[in-house]
């Protein structure tokens, strides 16, 4: 359910103005922003200069509107420069932090390329994995060097005797390599 069926609209920003509202229409593609597809869409614009800023959104309506956006690569046809805004987040009502429209900057790849996309795969992984930290669960970490359970009970106390068995029945186990 990650893709969407609802209109899609890009405002495109650069150093000599901006582009405005304009809704992607028509794809390469036959159907339009399916889960795992990349779209490209041609946007006639007066030239922009360098991009900075880009801000996409959806209207919200039709079944399943939710979107999950990976990125957004502009190609520039008169300096034939690629620009890369990164999201790799939910455009969903009932995802995420309930938006339909992100403001999306530039990459900066100067100085390190993907570290902006590995950022981002580290929030979504925390993101993801942040439930089994809430309150009243507890953590087990099987440790290979002791082949035992260190524990993180939900009342703060550490059981890092070791213990052979899973005393505690169904909880989050992780693995922690020593």
């Amino acid at each position: 359910n990650a893709g969407t069926e609802a209109d899609v609209y890009i405002s495109v920003y650069g150093e000599r103005g901006d582009t405005g509202s304009r809704q992607l229409l028509r794809s390469q593609n036959v159907k339009k922003f399916l889960k795992g597809q990349t779209d490209t869409f041609a946007v006639e614009a007066v030239h922009l200069g360098q991009l900075y800023k880009l801000v996409i959104g959806h209207n919200g309506l039709g079944s399943g509107n939710g979107w999950f956006l990976d990125k957004v690569i502009i190609k520039d046809p008169v300096t034939d420069l690629d620009y890369t805004f990164l999201c790799h987040r939910w455009l969903d009502q009932g995802q995420d932090d309930g938006k339909i429209a992100r403001e999306l900057t530039v990459a900066d790849t100067s100085t390190f390329p993907g570290r902006q996309e590995l950022e981002l795969k580290r929030a979504e992984t925390w993101a993801a994995e942040k439930w089994k930290f809430q309150e009243g669960n507890t953590l087990q970490f099987y440790n290979r060097l002791t082949h035992g359970f260190i524990c993180l009970s939900p009342d703060s106390t550490v059981d890092a005797l070791g213990d052979k068995k899973n005393k505690y029945g169904k909880v989050f186990f992780m693995w922690m390599y020593a």
